[in-house]
């Protein structure tokens, strides 16, 4: 008799935390389905570094969604005229900030899910450390978990429970490498830079490299980015 194994999307950025997600799915024994965006990113190293990953982990497929940039207008991860910021300590929502990104990622995601009858979403969402995204926010998945039980037809009428998984939500970025290093997972793949150089080197000062370099730097695991040399 065959067992079937239980589907997740993972939703694949490139980066840590996505990238952890996708090892603990795995652990759990989920077959992944891992989905990606290309939504006018001011690198393609990220995709590349996605597409590395999910090679590693043999998803059963990876699949990379594309979406206009018109779409997502506004912030400085997809309009190179806009500055990304050094970390500061924000405290407010920084120009970094995609509009409704998650919003969007995990509609798709759910979309998705409904049609592999795969009832588990992995998203490598942090409230701890992050840059006040709106949308990395408990109370944000929370909403979204509600509105999962009443926006699928599966949902509905086959009594599929969707569930959207948060594993990292309460973790610390230290926390989620040494879970990582638990896992395996080669960090060295990950690319979490906003603004890579030519040469594919990480600028170590926007929010997204401030808060590696201090997560390592807790966890006390060698950091195997390749920064900038300024």
């Amino acid at each position: 008799m065959t067992i079937s194994m239980r589907k997740a999307i993972i939703l694949l950025s490139g980066g840590l935390d996505s990238t952890t997600c996708l090892a603990y799915a795995k652990h759990q024994g989920f077959e992944c389905y891992a989905l990606s965006f290309a939504y006018g990113q001011r690198h393609v190293f990220e995709l590349e570094a996605a597409k590395r990953i999910a090679e590693h982990y043999a998803v059963k497929k990876h699949l990379i969604f594309p979406l206009s940039v018109d779409v997502f207008q506004g912030s400085s991860l997809t309009d190179v005229s806009k500055v990304v910021p050094g970390y500061s300590g924000l405290v407010e929502i920084p120009v970094t900030y995609v509009p409704a990104r998650n919003t969007v990622f995990l509609s798709i995601g759910l979309a998705w899910a409904e049609v592999l009858g795969a009832e588990n979403i992995f998203i490598g969402a942090s409230s701890i450390d992050y840059s006040h995204y709106p949308d990395c926010r408990p109370a944000f998945f929370e909403a979204f978990q509600a509105l999962v039980r009443l926006a699928t037809k599966e949902g509905v009428e086959e009594g599929l429970s969707f569930r959207i998984e948060t594993p990292l939500l309460h973790l610390t970025k230290a926390q989620t490498i040494n879970l990582g290093r638990e896992l395996g997972v080669d960090y060295s793949m990950t690319v979490s830079c906003y603004q890579l150089n030519e040469r594919g080197e990480a600028c170590a000062s926007c929010d997204s490299c401030t808060l590696r370099k201090k997560g390592f730097l807790e966890s006390g695991v060698t950091d195997p980015t390749h920064y900038e040399r300024k």
